[in-house]
Protein backbone atom coordinates (compact mmCIF):
# COMPACT_ATOMS: atom_id res chain seq x y z
CA UNK A 1 0.00 0.00 0.00
CA UNK A 2 1.43 3.37 -1.04
CA UNK A 3 0.44 6.51 0.79
CA UNK A 4 1.31 10.03 -0.36
CA UNK A 5 3.61 11.96 1.92
CA UNK A 6 4.43 15.61 2.24
CA UNK A 7 7.76 16.35 3.96
CA UNK A 8 6.44 19.37 5.82
CA UNK A 9 7.17 20.54 9.34
CA UNK A 10 5.40 22.93 11.65
CA UNK A 11 6.60 26.53 11.60
CA UNK A 12 8.49 26.83 14.86
CA UNK A 13 8.20 30.62 14.71
CA UNK A 14 4.40 30.57 14.97
CA UNK A 15 2.96 32.15 18.08
CA UNK A 16 1.07 29.39 19.84
CA UNK A 17 -1.90 30.23 22.07
CA UNK A 18 -1.96 28.61 25.48
CA UNK A 19 -4.47 25.80 25.06
CA UNK A 20 -5.48 23.32 27.79
CA UNK A 21 -3.58 20.04 27.71
CA UNK A 22 -6.69 17.97 26.84
CA UNK A 23 -7.43 20.34 23.92
CA UNK A 24 -3.93 19.77 22.52
CA UNK A 25 -4.27 16.00 22.92
CA UNK A 26 -7.75 16.10 21.38
CA UNK A 27 -6.83 18.07 18.29
CA UNK A 28 -3.87 15.83 17.50
CA UNK A 29 -6.00 12.71 18.05
CA UNK A 30 -8.90 14.05 15.98
CA UNK A 31 -6.56 14.91 13.10
CA UNK A 32 -4.90 11.50 13.16
CA UNK A 33 -8.32 9.83 13.22
CA UNK A 34 -9.76 11.84 10.33
CA UNK A 35 -6.68 11.16 8.21
CA UNK A 36 -6.98 7.45 9.04
CA UNK A 37 -10.71 7.49 8.22
CA UNK A 38 -10.18 9.30 4.92
CA UNK A 39 -7.70 6.64 3.83
CA UNK A 40 -10.02 3.80 4.89
CA UNK A 41 -12.92 5.38 3.01
CA UNK A 42 -10.74 5.77 -0.08
CA UNK A 43 -9.61 2.14 -0.11
CA UNK A 44 -12.76 0.36 1.11
CA UNK A 45 -16.02 -0.12 -0.80
CA UNK A 46 -18.72 1.26 1.48
CA UNK A 47 -22.05 3.02 1.65
CA UNK A 48 -23.37 6.13 3.39
CA UNK A 49 -26.67 7.99 3.46
CA UNK A 50 -25.77 11.14 1.56
CA UNK A 51 -22.07 11.22 0.86
CA UNK A 52 -19.21 9.37 -0.74
CA UNK A 53 -20.68 6.00 -1.75
CA UNK A 54 -18.28 4.48 -4.24
CA UNK A 55 -19.64 3.38 -7.60
CA UNK A 56 -20.97 -0.14 -7.34
CA UNK A 57 -20.53 -0.23 -3.56
CA UNK A 58 -24.17 -0.21 -2.46
CA UNK A 59 -23.62 -3.66 -0.99
CA UNK A 60 -20.59 -2.52 1.01
CA UNK A 61 -20.68 -2.01 4.78
CA UNK A 62 -21.75 1.28 6.33
CA UNK A 63 -18.85 3.69 6.77
CA UNK A 64 -17.52 3.92 10.33
CA UNK A 65 -14.51 5.46 12.08
CA UNK A 66 -11.27 4.28 13.68
CA UNK A 67 -12.96 3.74 17.05
CA UNK A 68 -14.96 0.83 15.64
CA UNK A 69 -11.74 -0.90 14.60
CA UNK A 70 -10.20 -0.21 18.01
CA UNK A 71 -13.12 -1.34 20.18
CA UNK A 72 -14.45 -4.17 18.02
CA UNK A 73 -13.03 -5.37 14.73
CA UNK A 74 -9.38 -5.75 15.77
CA UNK A 75 -10.50 -8.45 18.24
CA UNK A 76 -12.74 -10.47 15.91
CA UNK A 77 -10.41 -13.21 14.70
CA UNK A 78 -11.01 -16.04 12.23
CA UNK A 79 -12.76 -18.13 14.89
CA UNK A 80 -14.74 -15.18 16.21
CA UNK A 81 -14.96 -13.89 19.76
CA UNK A 82 -17.64 -14.36 22.40
CA UNK A 83 -19.82 -11.40 23.26
CA UNK A 84 -18.74 -11.49 26.91
CA UNK A 85 -15.06 -11.54 25.93
CA UNK A 86 -15.11 -8.55 23.58
CA UNK A 87 -15.50 -5.89 26.27
CA UNK A 88 -12.75 -7.56 28.33
CA UNK A 89 -10.39 -7.40 25.35
CA UNK A 90 -11.34 -3.89 24.27
CA UNK A 91 -11.66 -2.55 27.85
CA UNK A 92 -14.65 -0.53 26.65
CA UNK A 93 -18.05 -1.11 25.09
CA UNK A 94 -18.72 -1.13 21.36
CA UNK A 95 -21.91 -0.51 19.41
CA UNK A 96 -22.46 -4.20 18.78
CA UNK A 97 -25.96 -3.79 17.35
CA UNK A 98 -24.70 -1.08 15.02
CA UNK A 99 -21.73 -3.08 13.79
CA UNK A 100 -24.07 -5.98 13.00
CA UNK A 101 -26.63 -3.72 11.31
CA UNK A 102 -23.90 -1.95 9.32
CA UNK A 103 -22.67 -5.22 7.86
CA UNK A 104 -19.35 -5.85 9.62
CA UNK A 105 -20.27 -8.74 11.90
CA UNK A 106 -22.84 -11.41 12.67
CA UNK A 107 -23.74 -12.26 16.26
CA UNK A 108 -25.28 -15.70 16.73
CA UNK A 109 -25.18 -18.77 19.01
CA UNK A 110 -22.05 -20.89 18.88
CA UNK A 111 -22.92 -23.93 16.72
CA UNK A 112 -21.02 -26.22 19.08
CA UNK A 113 -22.97 -24.97 22.12
CA UNK A 114 -25.54 -27.71 22.80
CA UNK A 115 -27.63 -25.69 25.25
CA UNK A 116 -31.16 -25.01 23.96
CA UNK A 117 -31.04 -21.29 24.78
CA UNK A 118 -27.50 -20.05 25.48
CA UNK A 119 -27.30 -16.53 26.88
CA UNK A 120 -26.36 -13.81 24.43
CA UNK A 121 -23.11 -13.22 26.30
CA UNK A 122 -22.03 -16.71 25.14
CA UNK A 123 -22.85 -16.03 21.50
CA UNK A 124 -20.08 -15.67 18.94
CA UNK A 125 -19.20 -12.51 17.04
CA UNK A 126 -17.84 -13.29 13.58
CA UNK A 127 -16.73 -10.97 10.80
CA UNK A 128 -18.81 -11.01 7.64
CA UNK A 129 -16.99 -11.14 4.28
CA UNK A 130 -17.39 -7.35 4.17
CA UNK A 131 -16.03 -7.12 7.70
CA UNK A 132 -13.05 -9.28 6.76
CA UNK A 133 -12.28 -6.98 3.83
CA UNK A 134 -12.52 -3.97 6.17
CA UNK A 135 -10.10 -5.67 8.57
CA UNK A 136 -7.60 -6.13 5.74
CA UNK A 137 -7.79 -2.42 4.94
CA UNK A 138 -7.75 -1.24 8.56
CA UNK A 139 -4.94 -3.42 9.92
CA UNK A 140 -1.94 -1.68 8.26
CA UNK A 141 -3.37 1.85 8.35
CA UNK A 142 -2.32 2.87 11.87
CA UNK A 143 1.32 2.22 11.08
CA UNK A 144 1.01 3.77 7.62
CA UNK A 145 -0.51 7.02 8.90
CA UNK A 146 2.08 7.21 11.67
CA UNK A 147 4.86 6.88 9.09
CA UNK A 148 3.19 9.58 7.02
CA UNK A 149 3.26 11.83 10.10
CA UNK A 150 6.98 11.14 10.60
CA UNK A 151 7.60 12.24 7.03
CA UNK A 152 5.39 15.32 7.32
CA UNK A 153 6.24 16.61 10.81
CA UNK A 154 9.61 15.01 11.37
CA UNK A 155 10.75 11.86 13.12
CA UNK A 156 12.25 14.04 15.86
CA UNK A 157 8.75 15.33 16.65
CA UNK A 158 6.69 12.14 16.50
CA UNK A 159 9.06 9.68 18.20
CA UNK A 160 9.65 11.87 21.30
CA UNK A 161 5.90 12.52 21.45
CA UNK A 162 5.30 8.77 21.59
CA UNK A 163 7.86 8.43 24.38
CA UNK A 164 6.31 11.24 26.42
CA UNK A 165 2.80 9.86 26.02
CA UNK A 166 4.02 6.45 27.16
CA UNK A 167 5.88 8.01 30.10
CA UNK A 168 2.49 9.26 31.31
CA UNK A 169 0.30 6.30 30.28
CA UNK A 170 2.65 3.72 31.81
CA UNK A 171 2.03 5.24 35.24
CA UNK A 172 -1.73 4.74 35.20
CA UNK A 173 -2.98 2.13 37.66
CA UNK A 174 -5.08 0.36 34.99
CA UNK A 175 -4.75 -0.30 31.27
CA UNK A 176 -7.16 1.96 29.44
CA UNK A 177 -8.67 1.18 26.01
CA UNK A 178 -6.87 1.90 22.76
CA UNK A 179 -9.53 4.46 21.84
CA UNK A 180 -11.87 6.88 23.53
CA UNK A 181 -15.09 5.21 24.67
CA UNK A 182 -18.36 5.94 22.96
CA UNK A 183 -19.80 8.74 25.08
CA UNK A 184 -22.46 7.69 27.59
CA UNK A 185 -25.59 9.54 28.70
CA UNK A 186 -24.59 13.10 29.52
CA UNK A 187 -21.77 12.71 26.96
CA UNK A 188 -19.61 11.31 29.74
CA UNK A 189 -16.37 9.39 29.12
CA UNK A 190 -16.26 6.11 31.05
CA UNK A 191 -13.19 3.99 31.74
CA UNK A 192 -13.08 0.20 32.18
CA UNK A 193 -15.24 -1.38 34.87
CA UNK A 194 -13.30 -2.33 38.00
CA UNK A 195 -13.80 -6.05 37.34
CA UNK A 196 -12.35 -5.65 33.85
CA UNK A 197 -9.25 -3.70 34.83
CA UNK A 198 -5.91 -5.21 33.88
CA UNK A 199 -2.30 -4.24 34.67
CA UNK A 200 -0.35 -1.99 32.33
CA UNK A 201 1.49 -3.89 29.59
CA UNK A 202 5.08 -3.03 28.77
CA UNK A 203 5.80 -0.76 25.81
CA UNK A 204 8.66 -3.16 24.97
CA UNK A 205 6.13 -5.73 23.76
CA UNK A 206 6.27 -6.99 20.17
CA UNK A 207 3.38 -4.72 19.07
CA UNK A 208 3.94 -1.24 20.53
CA UNK A 209 0.84 0.87 20.95
CA UNK A 210 -0.08 3.02 17.95
CA UNK A 211 0.10 6.78 18.36
CA UNK A 212 -3.70 7.05 18.38
CA UNK A 213 -3.92 4.62 21.30
CA UNK A 214 -1.33 6.53 23.34
CA UNK A 215 -3.13 9.82 22.70
CA UNK A 216 -6.47 8.23 23.59
CA UNK A 217 -5.27 6.72 26.86
CA UNK A 218 -3.73 9.94 28.14
CA UNK A 219 -6.73 12.01 27.06
CA UNK A 220 -9.22 9.56 28.59
CA UNK A 221 -7.35 9.57 31.89
CA UNK A 222 -7.60 13.37 31.97
CA UNK A 223 -11.31 13.25 31.09
CA UNK A 224 -12.08 10.70 33.81
CA UNK A 225 -10.28 12.84 36.37
CA UNK A 226 -12.07 15.97 35.15
CA UNK A 227 -15.48 14.34 35.35
CA UNK A 228 -14.91 13.18 38.92
CA UNK A 229 -14.72 16.86 39.89
CA UNK A 230 -17.19 18.41 37.45
CA UNK A 231 -20.96 18.21 37.21
CA UNK A 232 -20.63 18.45 33.43
CA UNK A 233 -18.72 16.21 31.04
CA UNK A 234 -15.49 17.33 29.41
CA UNK A 235 -17.02 16.77 25.97
CA UNK A 236 -19.79 19.30 26.62
CA UNK A 237 -17.62 21.73 28.57
CA UNK A 238 -14.74 21.85 26.11
CA UNK A 239 -16.85 22.14 22.98
CA UNK A 240 -20.22 23.82 23.46
CA UNK A 241 -20.08 25.42 26.93
CA UNK A 242 -16.69 26.96 26.12
CA UNK A 243 -17.94 29.06 23.17
CA UNK A 244 -21.18 30.35 24.75
CA UNK A 245 -21.63 33.63 26.59
CA UNK A 246 -24.30 35.57 28.43
CA UNK A 247 -25.02 37.86 25.46
CA UNK A 248 -25.92 34.94 23.20
CA UNK A 249 -24.43 33.07 20.24
CA UNK A 250 -26.40 32.18 17.07
CA UNK A 251 -27.07 28.46 17.14
CA UNK A 252 -26.18 28.14 13.45
CA UNK A 253 -22.62 29.31 14.28
CA UNK A 254 -21.88 26.53 16.77
CA UNK A 255 -20.63 23.89 14.29
CA UNK A 256 -18.18 26.47 12.89
CA UNK A 257 -17.06 27.61 16.35
CA UNK A 258 -16.68 24.14 17.88
CA UNK A 259 -15.67 21.88 14.99
CA UNK A 260 -18.30 19.30 15.98
CA UNK A 261 -21.42 18.12 14.17
CA UNK A 262 -24.93 19.51 14.50
CA UNK A 263 -26.04 16.18 15.96
CA UNK A 264 -23.40 16.34 18.71
CA UNK A 265 -24.30 19.96 19.47
CA UNK A 266 -27.98 19.02 19.71
CA UNK A 267 -27.16 16.32 22.27
CA UNK A 268 -24.99 18.71 24.28
CA UNK A 269 -27.66 21.41 24.22
CA UNK A 270 -30.18 18.94 25.60
CA UNK A 271 -28.00 18.53 28.69
CA UNK A 272 -27.25 22.25 29.03
CA UNK A 273 -30.94 23.13 28.85
CA UNK A 274 -31.95 20.37 31.24
CA UNK A 275 -29.42 21.59 33.79
CA UNK A 276 -30.52 25.22 33.19
CA UNK A 277 -27.04 26.21 32.11
CA UNK A 278 -28.17 27.64 28.77
CA UNK A 279 -31.37 28.83 27.13
CA UNK A 280 -32.43 29.01 23.48
CA UNK A 281 -34.20 32.19 22.46
CA UNK A 282 -35.45 33.73 19.22
CA UNK A 283 -33.23 36.59 18.08
CA UNK A 284 -36.21 38.92 17.64
CA UNK A 285 -39.92 38.74 16.97
CA UNK A 286 -40.59 37.03 13.65
CA UNK A 287 -36.99 35.89 13.24
CA UNK A 288 -36.08 32.24 12.65
CA UNK A 289 -32.58 32.71 14.05
CA UNK A 290 -32.07 31.00 17.40
CA UNK A 291 -29.73 32.50 19.97
CA UNK A 292 -28.13 30.36 22.67
CA UNK A 293 -27.32 32.22 25.85
CA UNK A 294 -25.56 31.16 29.03
CA UNK A 295 -27.49 31.56 32.25
CA UNK A 296 -25.79 32.77 35.42
CA UNK A 297 -25.49 29.12 36.44
CA UNK A 298 -23.99 28.34 33.05
CA UNK A 299 -21.38 31.07 33.48
CA UNK A 300 -20.41 29.50 36.80
CA UNK A 301 -20.06 26.13 35.06
CA UNK A 302 -17.88 27.73 32.38
CA UNK A 303 -15.61 29.22 35.04
CA UNK A 304 -15.49 25.86 36.83
CA UNK A 305 -14.41 24.17 33.58
CA UNK A 306 -11.41 26.49 33.26
CA UNK A 307 -10.54 26.18 36.93
CA UNK A 308 -10.65 22.36 36.99
CA UNK A 309 -8.51 22.11 33.85
CA UNK A 310 -5.80 24.20 35.51
CA UNK A 311 -5.97 22.22 38.76
CA UNK A 312 -5.63 18.86 37.01
CA UNK A 313 -2.75 19.95 34.78
CA UNK A 314 -0.87 21.23 37.85
CA UNK A 315 -1.66 17.96 39.62
CA UNK A 316 -0.29 16.01 36.65
CA UNK A 317 2.96 17.96 36.83
CA UNK A 318 3.37 16.68 40.37
CA UNK A 319 2.25 13.13 39.58
CA UNK A 320 4.05 12.52 36.29
CA UNK A 321 6.88 15.03 36.51
CA UNK A 322 6.96 18.71 35.68
CA UNK A 323 9.51 18.19 32.91
CA UNK A 324 7.47 15.36 31.36
CA UNK A 325 4.25 17.38 31.19
CA UNK A 326 6.08 20.50 30.02
CA UNK A 327 7.82 18.57 27.22
CA UNK A 328 4.59 16.82 26.26
CA UNK A 329 2.84 20.17 26.04
CA UNK A 330 5.65 21.65 23.92
CA UNK A 331 5.54 18.80 21.38
CA UNK A 332 1.75 19.00 21.14
CA UNK A 333 1.83 22.79 20.79
CA UNK A 334 4.22 22.56 17.85
CA UNK A 335 1.87 20.16 16.09
CA UNK A 336 -1.28 22.18 16.83
CA UNK A 337 0.20 25.64 16.25
CA UNK A 338 -2.40 28.37 15.83
CA UNK A 339 -5.55 26.18 16.02
CA UNK A 340 -7.30 27.34 12.83
CA UNK A 341 -7.51 25.92 9.34
CA UNK A 342 -5.40 28.80 8.03
CA UNK A 343 -2.55 28.40 10.54
CA UNK A 344 -2.44 24.97 12.18
CA UNK A 345 0.07 22.44 10.78
CA UNK A 346 -2.48 19.72 11.57
CA UNK A 347 -4.76 20.82 8.74
CA UNK A 348 -2.09 19.84 6.18
CA UNK A 349 -3.20 16.23 6.47
CA UNK A 350 -6.95 16.84 6.47
CA UNK A 351 -7.55 17.41 2.77
CA UNK A 352 -10.06 14.67 1.86
CA UNK A 353 -10.00 12.61 -1.32
CA UNK A 354 -12.33 14.08 -3.97
CA UNK A 355 -14.67 11.08 -3.64
CA UNK A 356 -14.76 11.25 0.18
CA UNK A 357 -17.80 12.47 2.08
CA UNK A 358 -15.80 15.20 3.82
CA UNK A 359 -15.02 16.72 0.40
CA UNK A 360 -18.73 17.44 -0.08
CA UNK A 361 -19.33 19.28 3.20
CA UNK A 362 -18.10 22.58 4.61
CA UNK A 363 -14.46 22.47 5.63
CA UNK A 364 -13.92 23.00 9.37
CA UNK A 365 -12.22 26.13 10.61
CA UNK A 366 -11.24 24.55 13.91
CA UNK A 367 -11.00 21.12 15.48
CA UNK A 368 -12.95 19.81 18.48
CA UNK A 369 -11.54 20.62 21.90
CA UNK A 370 -12.64 17.11 22.90
CA UNK A 371 -13.66 14.30 20.53
CA UNK A 372 -17.41 13.75 20.25
CA UNK A 373 -17.37 9.96 19.81
CA UNK A 374 -21.01 8.94 19.40
CA UNK A 375 -22.82 5.65 18.74
CA UNK A 376 -23.37 6.86 15.15
CA UNK A 377 -20.10 5.30 13.95
CA UNK A 378 -17.50 6.73 16.30
CA UNK A 379 -16.40 9.71 14.18
CA UNK A 380 -14.31 12.11 16.29
CA UNK A 381 -16.43 15.17 15.48
CA UNK A 382 -19.76 13.42 16.07
CA UNK A 383 -20.57 13.17 12.34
Amino acid sequence: MRLPTKPERPNSGTTVPVLPLPTLLSQVLVTFTIEFDNEFEHQMSHRTTNHGSKTGSRQGPWLVSLVMWSNCMQFVGEKGVRVRELEDLARTKTNLNGMERWGYIVVEPDPVDSRPKPTRSAWLIRATPKGQKAQEVWQPLLGAIEERWRARYGKNEIDPLRELLWAVASQFDVELPDCLPILRYGLVSKGPDIKRRVPIASEDRADPLPLSALLSRVLLAFAIEFERESDLSLAISANVLRVLNEKGVPGRDLPFLTGVSKEAIHMAMGILQKERLAVIETEKTGSRIKIIRLTAKGKEAQNAYCRILKIIEERWQTRFGKDTIRSLREHLERLVGEPTAQQSPLFRGLEPYPDGWRASVRKPNTLPHYPMVLHRGGFPDGS
